[in-house]
């Protein structure tokens, strides 16, 4: 249960704070979004240091208030962090660095 954020109760009470969000996220072009990928940008970085609940229309406000670049930079960022690259031969890596 340690894994749960204090704010994951409300996440039913939000959800048309995301969809609105996913909505718009759509209208500038940005289709590969989920409800899930939005959600999980907000536990780790916009409420990652929240140790309380939050009111409902702060949470709301943070939602409504995600920026385009900051969810595609937060997702290029964990994308990296979960990739497995790796360069054995020396001379590759000497390549790569040029």
């Amino acid at each position: 249960m340690d894994n749960i954020h204090v704010n994951e109760d409300f996440r039913t009470q939000v959800q048309p704070a995301l969809k609105s969000k996913l909505e718009e996220f759509r209208l500038l072009g940005i289709d590969s979004v989920s409800e899930q990928g939005l959600w999980e940008f907000l536990i780790k970085k916009k409420w990652k240091k929240v140790k309380h609940e939050m009111k409902i229309y702060e949470m709301i406000q943070d939602i409504l208030s995600v920026r385009v670049s900051d969810y595609l930079n937060y997702v290029t960022i964990e994308s990296y962090k979960t990739s497995e690259f790796s360069i054995d031969n020396e001379e590759e890596l000497k390549e790569l660095l040029k």
